[in-house]
């Protein structure tokens, strides 16, 4: 066992296989190589959302962080990137909505 504290230890890790491999979370290799980026960003919005107290003890917020690691990699084995829209750019081509008062309708824009 380190004698780093779990914020100590999560600094030090990098890739998205360091965070799964750290939380001892089962991966396909195939899907982490496409989805590394979605996985880690979907970690960190669960993290921001549902991540509890962070003076929680370490075994709990260790056994929280684990659960939502591996719900953020599941996302992306029950589906993929373009459908899960984890980045604003998969948001920029749907569908905008305006309001245009009838009033304004013929005007043109000065």
């Amino acid at each position: 066992m380190s004698d780093l504290t779990l914020d100590e230890e999560l600094e030090d890790l990098e890739s998205a296989e360091d965070f799964l491999d750290y939380f001892g979370v089962d991966y396909d290799q195939k899907v982490v190589h496409v989805n590394r980026l979605h996985i880690l960003q979907r970690y960190h919005n669960y993290l921001k959302r549902e991540g509890g107290d962070p003076n929680d003890p370490e075994e709990v917020r260790r056994e929280r962080y684990t659960g939502l690691l591996t719900r953020a990699y599941r996302d992306f084995v029950e589906s993929d990137a373009l459908t899960e829209k984890v980045f604003k750019v998969f948001h920029m081509h749907e569908p905008q909505t305006a309001f245009i008062s009838l009033d304004q309708i013929g005007k043109q824009a000065s």
